[in-house]
């Protein structure tokens, strides 16, 4: 099949009448002074000719790619999926695109991917792998040679991070519970390494104690952020303690397992084990029973992360302080209650630094 040949400039400048020198200057953003009229007629010629600016081109006269690059983790993740949209989509309408280097599709390392970024002269970069949360290395790139908003910790410091707080949405779930009249909470966490998940488990445990509940270390069992990993850790939750009533879950993926695991077991949610979750994904709905979970704007926190990289490419001032998007507990079926007390809506304790996570 043959394809449609590009129109060039020249075609488009003969079109036009200009020189060729006005018509690139003009189209690709340079610096030139142009007549209404000779504006008008650059840009028909152009769509006549269904020409398309060259952003190389571009580039080389603006000194600058406009295009964003996102240092991702598994984009399988669909809460990593839905802040990696509302980035593109906030950058499409600053007209930037974006280069995303996938940190899951093997044999990759934060290094090399953020060095290829780089390379490409991408004007930004947006941090959004918690695999380098802890890598100086990669720190030092992000740091030195190119803007960058991070969701995650950056050794060192030096970069603008933005999210949700966890420490507090934990405490929402667990306090939510709590008021149902549990005392037996146990949690289903992700990987203990993940500060995130350090950060939802200090949310849970102070719930807990402020409640004068139990927080004994059987209550906690730690799994994998899948639905197998946390099917075998509500198992093993329900055997060391068995007056577990409820359950703190942290991902809405790994609630899949947990509800897999129940029904094996013979208990029903909520009338036998309430279960609370936290991302409040698309599918959290539409699962049976319908699933409690404290909503983290993931792809709002994508689209706040561009404006903030946008402002530091322009060399605006970005306030040293995390940005936090506000969480909320999107009450359903699964944990037995019609209606959330007002008292839990808000959040009362200061987020942490460290607990700025996707």
């Amino acid at each position: 099949m043959n394809q449609r040949r590009y129109a060039s400039l020249k075609e488009v400048a003969a079109r036009a009448g200009v020189s060729f020198q006005t018509a690139s200057k003009f189209l690709n953003g340079g610096p030139v002074r142009v007549s209404t009229q000779t504006a008008e007629q650059i840009t028909a010629a152009a769509r006549e000719l269904h020409y398309f600016p060259n952003s190389v081109a571009r580039s080389l006269v603006q000194r600058a790619t406009s295009t964003i690059g996102i240092v991702t983790g598994d984009l399988t993740d669909l809460a990593l999926s839905e802040f990696v949209v509302g980035a593109e989509r906030s950058a499409r309408r600053s007209d930037h695109a974006v280069l995303v280097g996938n940190l899951a599709l093997g044999g990759e390392d934060g290094f090399e991917v953020v060095s290829m970024l780089i390379e490409r002269r991408v004007d930004g970069i947006i941090a959004a792998a918690p695999q380098l949360e802890e890598d100086t290395a990669v720190s030092e790139l992000l740091r030195n040679y190119v803007p960058t908003v991070s969701l995650h910790h950056v050794p060192g410091g030096g970069i603008p991070l933005i999210g949700s707080d966890h420490h507090s949405a934990a405490r929402l779930a667990t306090e939510h519970l709590i008021h149902l009249g549990h005392q037996w909470v146990g949690c289903v966490t992700g990987p203990f390494r993940r500060r995130v998940v350090r950060s939802r488990l200090r949310g849970y445990e102070e719930a807990l104690r402020s409640a004068s509940c139990s927080t004994s270390e059987d209550l906690v069992v730690e799994a994998d952020w899948t639905p197998g990993g946390a099917a075998m850790a509500t198992r093993l939750l329900v055997e060391r303690e068995p007056r577990v009533t409820a359950i703190f879950v942290h991902s809405d993926v790994m609630s899949i397992g947990v509800y897999s695991a129940l029904s094996a077991m013979g208990r029903r949610v909520p009338e036998d084990m309430a279960v609370v979750s936290c991302d409040d994904l698309l599918f959290a709905p539409y699962m049976t029973p319908a699933l409690s979970s404290v909503h983290i704007p993931f792809a709002e926190t994508g689209e706040l992360a561009v404006e903030l990289l946008l402002k530091r490419i322009r060399g605006d001032e970005v306030p040293p302080e995390p940005s936090l998007l506000p969480v909320q507990l999107a009450v359903r079926a699964s944990c037995g209650s019609g209606a959330l007390p007002a008292s839990t809506q808000q959040p009362s304790h200061p987020p942490l630094l460290s607990e700025v996570q996707p």
